[in-house]
């Protein structure tokens, strides 16, 4: 058996026993990639710490921690309320809300999980409150911001295009965009109408007429949240009692002075990620960090709310799939599929290698290898490069839906008053589906007539 193989099947391997026995994924993979580091590949610890996520650690734990704190000092209670009277207490608009304002962020250059990491704690606890399916709100959110990352302006069609330009294809910059647009709108459309969508329609305008908790009324991990489980947060679903249908705005959270100073400081994130560039993870915690200093009573209650499991799990995985990427397993996939002598299968089975690989790794660095191995049968005119790189492109980042993708990561560890496991398992059930379905679809509609 050869050692790529054998790395395959001890993934394999891993999400078995992780299913099957409740243990965290991530534990298990840092063990896999221990044993098939040092086994198999003959990699020394440095090695199998190359692929250790750390960025992706520091934005999870910095993103996390940040919001944590605005959910105990009542700013995400605010920011709700803002969108609920922003819609007019419209709750079905929300989702929609959020899945344009992330399509806006990547459009005009933020990089996706930067876009998700501002939004999607404040749409999760909107979800949260409301009995909005997380899912569908998290959902929302990261196939937003896949809608506008193929922009001629955004990074992922910065990328993408400048790789066909080195490559000497032909392309078209509108036709990626409006691909990736269109095929993650109607995605979220049907996320929509399965989710639980036509009920919120059928609810109309909601507004809340309790008053909101007290600061430190709901502990972590208590039972008001809808969800109840584990990672509770500082937002509660409103009961059902208080939920009715007007055309009122929701009574105003008051501005205190914390909650002015978290919002300032969620904005200056926004500032600092979007207009200069900088880390969003240690960015987030900097900020976290000063409103610590000033209000300690709400730092240590937040620093338990960070999602510790979710960090473990994620970086866990990437650090196996760091592995598989030091000991050439990716290449090899690739190079074998783009070997098979008739350009349509070869075509379809890219696609869902970008798919399956980027549900666990970098999208934009999938890309980056997969168009470059696509050249050989494109050169044979029986493929359009302009549909191929279009397919490629939609295959590899409609999938950051998975909970191994930075973008899922951050939206499992982003929802309050869930419970994580379930979430995590609706999240990984949905990335499959997508996973199967999508790459079979896009290449039937961008590839086999032949787009360019």
């Amino acid at each position: 058996m050869s050692p790529e193989l054998l790395s395959i099947l001890v993934l394999a391997v891993v999400f078995v026993i992780a299913t099957t026995r409740s243990v965290n994924m991530g534990a298990l993979a840092f063990a896999a990639a221990f044993g098939v580091g040092t086994l198999v590949a003959d990699l020394d610890a440095d090695g199998v710490f190359a692929g250790f996520p750390g960025d992706l650690f520091v934005v999870l734990v910095g993103v996390t921690y940040l919001f944590a704190l605005a959910r105990a000092n009542g700013t995400t209670d605010w920011l709700v309320h803002a969108a609920v009277r922003m819609v007019r207490g419209r709750v079905a608009l929300i989702p929609w809300v959020m899945f344009a304002l992330t399509g806006a962020l990547t459009a005009i250059g933020a990089v996706s999980p930067a876009a998700v990491a501002i939004v999607a704690p404040i749409a999760l606890s909107f979800a949260a409150r409301y009995g909005i399916s997380p899912l569908l709100m998290g959902a929302m959110v990261v196939h937003g911001a896949q809608a506008g990352g193929f922009s001629p302006i955004s990074i992922y069609g910065s990328i993408v295009n400048g790789i066909v330009e080195r490559e000497k294809l032909p392309g078209s910059e509108i036709t990626l965009f409006l691909a990736s647009l269109l095929a993650n709108l109607v995605i979220a459309a049907v996320v929509f109408a399965v989710c639980g969508g036509p009920k919120l329609w059928r609810q109309g305008a909601v507004t809340e007429t309790a008053a909101p908790p007290a600061k430190g009324e709901d502990e972590p991990g208590g039972t008001a949240g809808s969800g109840g489980g584990s990672g509770g947060g500082g937002t509660r679903t409103a009961p059902a009692s208080t939920l009715t249908r007007t055309d009122a705005p929701a009574t105003a959270v008051p501005l205190t002075a914390p909650v002015i100073a978290t919002l300032v400081c969620l904005a200056a994130l926004v500032v600092a990620v979007l207009g200069f560039d900088l880390d969003a993870g240690l960015t987030a915690i900097t900020l976290a960090v000063v409103l610590s200093t000033v209000w300690p009573d709400d730092s240590r209650r937040a620093v338990t709310e960070i999602a510790w499991p979710t960090v473990l799990l994620i970086t866990g995985v990437l650090t196996y799939v760091g592995v598989l990427d030091e000991m050439g397993t990716i290449t090899w996939a690739g190079e074998g599929v783009g070997g098979i002598g008739v350009p349509l299968l070869a075509a379809v089975l890219l696609c869902y290698i970008g798919a399956i690989v980027s549900a666990f790794a970098s999208s934009v660095g999938i890309m980056g290898a997969l168009i470059p191995l696509a050249v050989p049968f494109l050169a044979q005119g029986e493929i359009g490069a302009v549909g191929m790189v279009a397919a490629l492109a939609v295959s590899a980042t409609v999938v950051d839906v998975s909970p191994f993708s930075t973008n899922g990561a951050l939206v499992l560890a982003a929802a309050p008053d869930v419970d994580r496991e379930r979430f995590f398992r609706q999240l990984m059930a949905y990335g499959g589906i997508v996973v199967a379905a999508v790459p079979a679809v896009v290449w039937l509609v961008m590839v086999v007539p032949g787009w360019g």
